[in-house]
């Protein structure tokens, strides 16, 4: 059983999302012991709440500095002996020593096809305006492990959805949420659940069951 934790900054339906899947079956070998939010205010603290998890909150502007806010985050993971971690919604640049400790056990979940519209500036609804702007006929979302970069992590698996003529930043928001992340996180999790992930580089391939 691996110990997992799911870093948030806002609303959660990714989370929900993951609790979901442990809930019913779908995602097996993992137990989220706890949800990391950046913020006091996040409606993810809620979902938490109702799921019976257990939540912490680590808010950069409350640290003197970089180091101490890593320091406190890096304890209170050891302490809960995280194997696997979660970014779902997660709008805080992980410090370089977080990734390092956790080196091919940080997974992102991106609302776009890596790499069109990620890097600075890319999160949000701007990733979907931006997607329209540009006039793509596809998007979808990707998860990828996290590595010093900007959504520069090996990609683990992506997703595609059409864009439609009448969409809209949220419409395009809500469909690429629902249909692609809600999928692929819970998947992405299961593979690294099962060791099943052999990352060479920039590549990963998935090793058979």
């Amino acid at each position: 059983m691996k110990n997992l934790a799911v870093f948030v900054s806002g609303g959660g339906t990714n989370l929900q999302a993951i609790i979901d899947a442990v809930q019913d079956g779908r995602l097996t070998g993992v137990q989220i012991v706890a949800v990391i939010s950046s913020s006091r205010k996040a409606y993810a603290l809620e979902r938490a709440a109702n799921a019976g998890i257990p939540s912490f909150c680590f808010v950069p502007k409350e640290y003197d500095g970089a180091e101490a806010y890593t320091d406190d985050l890096l304890g209170k993971l050891a302490e809960l002996k995280v194997d696997l971690i979660a970014l779902a919604g997660w709008l805080v640049v992980l410090d370089p020593r977080i990734v390092q400790a956790y080196q091919c056990r940080i997974v992102n979940v991106h609302p776009s096809l890596i790499p069109s519209f990620c890097g600075k500036g890319n999160y949000g609804i701007h990733i979907h305006e931006n997607a329209l702007s540009r006039g793509v006929k596809i998007t979808g979302a990707t998860t990828h492990l996290i590595d010093d970069g900007t959504d520069t992590g090996p990609i683990v698996i992506q997703k595609a959805i059409p864009v439609e003529d009448d969409d809209t930043p949220e419409t395009l928001q809500k469909r690429v949420m629902e249909e692609c992340e809600h999928v692929i996180l819970p998947e992405t999790l299961q593979l690294m659940a099962d060791d099943r992930l052999i990352v060479e580089g920039h590549r990963v391939r998935i090793r058979e069951k």
